[in-house]
């Protein structure tokens, strides 16, 4: 199975997906091909009908529909690199149909509970002087985990005010006053603790390595238990409330789409739409004949 799936790993890199997408269709292959061995099936001779009957089964056990359309699109770019190694004869995927996906609105947190979880890291030591900058820049910048996390020094520049972030798409993103001091604040010391490593990560734990995706969760999660904020917390979550509460301040959508990275303004739509319920929640709860 590691062949394989090292094979599938170089054919999804030549395609220049995220980091995130790749990581994604990577285990979702690695759970189907799983799923076939258990069954005694080989992924060259499998049918249509085994495909589907493997979405049946992830929906039994209580896997969503947008975890289980984007399992069919990571099993479709599989066979077809199967197909074009001719490994196989015909690709099964081909007369599949996407699940539909019902259009959920991003859940976000109040901008009072946004300046209670930022307020949580305290102290002079290490680690409260990152976890501030961090959670200051996560919510300043609205950019992704994957892309706070792959930060260098030289991404940044206090001077100017901005960072630069490499995504999907590159662009320069204006850092304000708040978030500035916290990082300019966390540079110094990380300098100072690190100076003799080499690490280009921004943020990095303390051995002076570069944080990983599941440390910055570990560290998002403890901070929201701290400020008792009762909905399920993800850096997506900052990165919508980020986004939502620019559009109620008045932002237009073109500029939000180049901060957020958006290749599509209709992904970031969704922002207004959140904001237009607000809207409509906050009359029928205030005027009198609503």
């Amino acid at each position: 199975m590691e062949d394989i799936l090292r094979e599938f790993d170089a054919f999804l890199r030549n395609k220049r997906l995220s980091e995130n997408t790749l990581e994604s269709y990577i285990r979702d292959i690695k759970n189907f091909l799983l799923y076939l061995e258990e069954n005694k099936l080989d992924y060259k001779n499998i049918k249509k009908a085994n495909i589907i009957a493997y979405f049946l089964y992830m929906q039994k056990k209580g896997r969503a529909t947008s975890s289980i359309s984007r399992s069919l699109a990571a099993i479709r770019s599989f066979y077809r690199m199967l197909y074009k190694k001719s490994s196989i004869q015909s690709d099964p995927t081909l007369e599949i149909e996407t699940p539909k996906i019902e259009k959920k609105l991003p859940s976000i947190l109040s901008l009072e509970e946004i300046e209670r979880l930022l307020a949580m890291p305290k102290g002079e030591d290490f680690k409260a002087i990152r976890d501030k900058a961090m959670l200051e820049v996560l919510y300043a910048s609205g950019i992704r985990v994957s892309e706070i996390i792959n930060l260098n020094v030289g991404d940044v520049n206090l001077k100017l005010g901005y960072l630069k972030c490499n995504g999907n798409k590159e662009r320069i993103i204006p850092l304000g006053k708040i978030a500035l001091q916290s990082l300019e604040r966390y540079i110094v010391l990380r300098d100072k603790l690190f100076s003799d490593k080499e690490e280009e990560a921004l943020f990095v734990n303390n051995k002076g390595e570069r944080m990983t995706r599941q440390g910055f969760w570990k560290i998002l999660k403890y901070y929201a238990n701290l400020a008792n904020i009762q909905k399920e917390i993800t850096p997506n979550i900052i990165r919508h409330s980020f986004a939502a509460h620019l559009i109620e301040n008045g932002a237009d959508l073109k500029s939000l789409q180049e901060l957020l990275g958006h290749s599509d303004i209709s992904t970031t739509q969704i922002y207004a739409e959140l904001y237009n319920n607000k809207i409509g929640e906050v009359y029928k709860k205030s005027h009198p004949r609503a």
